[in-house]
């Protein structure tokens, strides 16, 4: 007899479920005031990176949520799903830029029925939640994050915080916030770790790597906007080199393959996102330490212009923002060590177990954690950003 996983589905996070909507559609909002605001302000260049940022992160999520429904379309299970495949109107949804959101009303159709019957539906549940989740930390990295630091960067040049400003930088990091809390519970759950003080703490440890990231970016794009550009793309297709030298199978074509290393090495701009199955804490720390190094390199050039303008630049001081800044980098690095030694150990424990029953054949659910595959998962070491 096939051997399920034990799943409980607390109110807390169902709840989650829909401040994830929540913060969802209060970011649409925004982005569309924003933009508003900003013609009316005469920002052009600011309105156009802006819609490129919202093109763009929805095409990519269009493109990876319509390759994982295609690997799975005999396999949808929720109502909402099979409505639109029997209609067929998956692909025409996708074009229409809202695929992502039938995903979502297919998260909220289980999870609702998940709290109200306590029903064990853990491979419905769990397993479409974290290809949703997958998907949101995608957009995390490819519009909330690059919108937060135009907004950071707009406030500096103006010298004042406007209310469109402010209201879409919050909305951005509160954002950013619940994407990375709901992916890592999503994992959690999934193999029983449901510990909200290990999510906590994992988000507490990526806000303090994350914000200096970012408000390192934003100091160097407010005075050297053209050069953002090229830091960009020389840095990126250096990490994009890097996942591809892991040598990753996440997607079951090699070509889209590289689609989703392009995506990592834009994770890995701004932040830390695990694609390997060994060595995983030594490569952790190489990258937070190259991304030291280069944090001062943008510093120490914010701090030149800043210093040979100071009649311009007179709100913040070079001398208290940059040990702020590497000082909330160093304590991120910390807690994230704190992380490892108190939360990992039982988290590992759990992956172990299951790789073994995979391997063993005494659990035999068959499905690729993170992407709706055909491919039958041999280790959950397979799922990006499990060993956190």
């Amino acid at each position: 007899m096939e051997k399920s996983l034990p799943f409980h589905y607390p109110l807390q996070d169902y709840l989650f479920t829909w401040i994830g909507l929540f913060f969802s559609l209060l970011d649409i909002a925004m982005d569309i005031w924003t933009v508003v605001s900003l013609y009316r302000s005469e920002a052009y260049v600011f309105m156009g990176l802006m819609i490129f940022f919202l093109l763009g992160s929805s095409v990519l999520l269009q493109v990876f949520s319509w390759l994982w429904y295609s690997d799975s379309l005999d396999e949808l299970e929720t109502e909402v799903e099979k409505f639109a495949e029997r209609h067929d109107l998956i692909k025409p949804l996708h074009f229409l830029q809202l695929g992502v959101y039938l995903r979502y009303a297919g998260v909220i159709e289980i999870s609702t029925k998940r709290f109200l019957h306590q029903k064990d539906i853990f491979k419905e549940s769990a397993y479409l939640n974290l290809d949703f989740k997958m998907l949101r930390l995608f957009e995390t990295f490819a519009e909330r994050t690059p919108q937060l630091i135009l907004m950071m960067s707009l406030i500096l040049q103006r010298g004042k915080l406007q209310l469109f400003t402010g209201l879409k930088f919050l909305t951005s990091a509160a954002s950013i916030a619940s994407s990375l809390a709901m992916y890592h519970n999503g994992i959690r759950i999934c193999f029983d770790v449901k510990c909200w003080t290990a999510t906590a703490v994992y988000l507490l440890w990526n806000f303090l790597l994350i914000f200096p990231r970012v408000a390192a970016l934003a100091l160097f794009c407010s005075v050297f906007p053209c050069h953002i550009v090229a830091h960009f793309l020389s840095l990126w297709m250096v990490l994009v080199f890097v996942a591809w030298r892991q040598k990753t199978d996440f997607m079951e074509s090699s070509g889209w393959q590289w689609l989703f290393k392009a995506t990592v090495g834009l994770i890995w701009y701004f932040s830390w996102f695990n694609i390997s199955k060994s060595n995983t804490k030594l490569k952790h720390a190489i990258y937070c330490s190259f991304l030291l190094l280069d944090m001062m390199m943008l510093l120490g050039f914010w701090s030149w212009k800043v210093t040979e303008y100071a009649g311009c630049w007179t709100s913040l001081n070079p001398a208290v923002v940059i040990p702020t800044l590497l000082g909330l980098y160093i304590i991120g690095n910390l807690v994230m060590m704190m992380n490892y030694k108190w939360f990992y150990t039982s988290y590992k424990q759990k992956t172990d177990e299951l790789s073994k029953k995979i391997k063993e054949g005494t659990f035999k659910k068959g499905i690729d954690l993170g992407f709706s595959t055909k491919a039958e998962t041999k280790t959950v070491d397979k799922v990006p950003g499990v060993l956190l």
